[in-house]
């Protein structure tokens, strides 16, 4: 959940930007992806190539570069992970963990987690 978040405009475009490190935590659904769906190895929104099986995540607008601790909320399980793409563009989802990431906390078959997570 948001709080503290400003409006900036840039070239025209309005957005949104967290004002406080508390912004880049909280709860929320998270799937993963780069397994059968054609993402693994090609280029993402930060320029690098995607690897399916690392440590990475997928978030609209932290910036990349940006470590977070995912915790899953049903086990305890936890990883780090980078944010380097933008997404997930399905309502009520936060993070898209890339598919070695949600391994790490759960059984990729689930497809989608309760998570919490914050600034690592």
């Amino acid at each position: 959940m948001l709080k503290a978040i400003s409006s900036i405009i840039v070239f025209g475009l309005v957005g949104l930007t967290p004002v406080t490190a508390k912004a880049a935590s909280g709860c929320s659904l998270a799937s993963h992806y780069g397994i059968g769906d054609g993402y693994h190895g090609r280029t993402t929104a930060s320029g690098e190539r995607y690897n399916a099986y690392g440590k990475s995540v997928a978030h609209k607008w932290l910036p990349f570069g940006t470590k977070l601790k995912v915790t899953n909320a049903s086990n305890g399980k936890s990883v780090i992970v980078r944010v380097n793409d933008r997404g997930p563009y399905v309502h009520g989802r936060t993070l898209d963990l890339s598919y070695g990431a949600f391994s790490s906390i759960a059984h990729p078959g689930q497809g989608v987690v309760s998570v919490c997570y914050s600034r690592a």
